[in-house]
């Protein structure tokens, strides 16, 4: 037996006026996923709990099967170990953004312009990041460039419970009710701040920090749930789970976690992983997450499209004749209408290709048709033992 996740980052959403009054599942031509849905078991699963942010970090942890009001320490600790980042047990690890803020005299009057200062390229972030951490950086704090606009501060003996708000929730906001300092939060806003006239106008002028956390552990995947695993992803914080969950963690080029993704690439270094050893691949695609972010309803369906098209299709095709089961989720909804993420429950799939008489009582699979099944997971960390039944 075979097991394949495909994560559709951020698929789920809310009805949209602009896709008349539908989402972006229901409006996507995704043929695949729909005939999957008609064999399988189709549900909805809760895969934030209501004490914890709704973010990739924690929903990703959930499907995955760890819980995350066990394992959850922050989300930066992951990424951090994705950069190579060794952390002591006292190290508080915040993700820093590269952001474009409106050109303003006060730090204050600005408007987050984009979270992700306009897909700022790599080698140009680097430099970027080289730079503050010339300017503001210290023996105590160290800044260490990542991918894109996705990097890391490294706080010895750092404050917790920061209550920093993620850049893209912001969109088009006024930051003063975002940046008010106080006992805990003092010396991190005052960088933002400094950052914001050292960086004054280029491409990414200013950084935002958020998503603190400390050293995270978990039991690797293979102890826990008895299956060998890789993990194929473009971002940081799903490598960084990856690494200390101990799967294989795969490249592949062009990778971007945006609609330009090299999605054949990723579906091919998941039949390879499986053909050559392994039992279970996680293939997380970002792009339907960016997506809901940038609010692009275009870019939203067609994200699906490509996922149904070229890596549910291509995975299919591989293993025909063969034992495979098949998972397809989002992680949380991000609704284009806020351009963030949701704690809502998501739609999931379970497939088996050895169970031909499965009738789901659905045809297609969206939000809509799996609440109508009556399928409901409480808590996400349960959904991978329902499917690989590890018990």
């Amino acid at each position: 037996m075979k097991y394949a996740v495909i994560l559709c980052d951020g698929m789920s959403d809310l009805p949209c006026d602009e896709l008349g009054g539908k989402t972006p599942m229901q409006v996507a031509n995704k043929p695949n996923m729909d005939t999957l849905a008609r064999q399988a078991e189709v549900g909805l699963v809760r895969t934030v709990p209501d004490t914890l942010p709704p973010g990739s970090d924690v929903a990703n942890l959930s499907v995955l099967g760890y819980d995350p009001m066990k394992y959850y320490t922050g989300r930066s600790p992951f990424e951090a170990v994705s950069m190579g980042i060794d952390l002591e047990p006292d190290d508080v690890a915040i993700r820093c953004n590269l952001v474009r803020l409106s050109d303003e005299k006060c730090f204050r009057d600005a408007k987050m312009l984009s979270y992700c200062a306009d897909d700022i390229h790599t080698p140009e972030a680097a430099d970027i990041i080289a730079r503050v951490n010339k300017e503001l950086g210290s023996e105590v704090m160290r800044f260490y460039p990542g991918i894109s606009y996705r990097h890391c501060l490294i706080w010895k003996n750092g404050n917790l419970d920061l209550g920093l708000t993620p850049p893209h929730d912001i969109a088009g906001e006024k930051i003063a009710d975002y940046v008010k300092a106080n006992e805990r939060t003092g010396k991190i806003l005052e960088m933002m701040e400094k950052s914001y006239e050292i960086l004054r106008g280029g491409q990414a002028n200013c950084i935002w920090l958020w998503g603190e956390g400390k050293k995270a552990g978990l039991v690797p995947f293979k102890q826990e749930y008895g299956l060998n695993a890789s993990m194929i992803s473009a971002v940081d914080l799903l490598k960084g789970i990856g690494i200390i969950a101990e799967m294989e963690l795969l490249h592949v080029d062009g990778a971007t976690g945006y609609i330009d993704t090299n999605f054949a690439g990723k579906a091919e270094a998941a039949i390879n992983s499986l053909k050559n050893g392994k039992d279970l691949a996680y293939i997380h695609i970002e792009a339907p997450d960016e997506c809901g972010h940038r609010g692009e309803f275009a870019n939203k369906v067609k994200s699906i499209e490509l996922i149904d098209e070229i890596v549910l299709r291509s995975i299919l095709k591989a293993f025909k004749g063969e034992r495979v089961k098949i998972l397809i989720a989002p992680d949380h909804p991000t609704p284009l209408c806020l351009k963030t993420h949701t704690r809502d429950p998501v739609p999931f799939l379970i497939w088996d290709s050895g169970v031909s008489d499965k009738d789901s009582g659905v045809s297609v699979f969206d939000e809509y048709s799996a609440a109508s099944t009556g399928v409901y997971i409480e808590k996400g960390h349960e959904l991978m033992r329902r499917f690989t039944n590890a018990d």
